[in-house]
């Protein structure tokens, strides 16, 4: 019985470091860029747009189609240092357990 309640403990702990870490990934900012840093997206840790920086150069009549391909290359690295982000953040309050497939993060 004394495991048991060793063990609710430690899920309790994990539990309150885990809302610890989603306030701290929701103030998180995170960029992508693309085009050498001609556009770049900002994004929280929880993946909503912030902002996006686009370089004067780029908006003329004739990139549209650059542009547009641009900020969705800038948004998708931006994604993908959150996603890495948060995993980093992850692993510290598991010590490196992984989660079993299936099960993500609770947000």
């Amino acid at each position: 019985m004394k495991k048991l309640t060793e063990m609710m403990k430690q899920a309790q702990e994990m539990q309150g470091r885990m809302a610890e870490m989603q306030d701290a990934l929701a103030a998180a900012e995170i960029d992508g860029s693309s085009g050498a840093g001609m556009v770049t997206v900002t994004l929280s840790g929880k993946g909503d747009m912030k902002r996006i920086k686009i370089d004067p150069s780029l908006a003329t009549a004739d990139d549209v189609e650059v542009l547009e391909d641009l900020i969705v290359a800038a948004h998708n690295d931006a994604k993908a240092r959150v996603e890495a982000h948060a995993a980093e953040e992850m692993q510290k309050i598991t010590g490196g357990l992984q989660l079993p497939p299936g099960m993500e993060m609770p947000f």
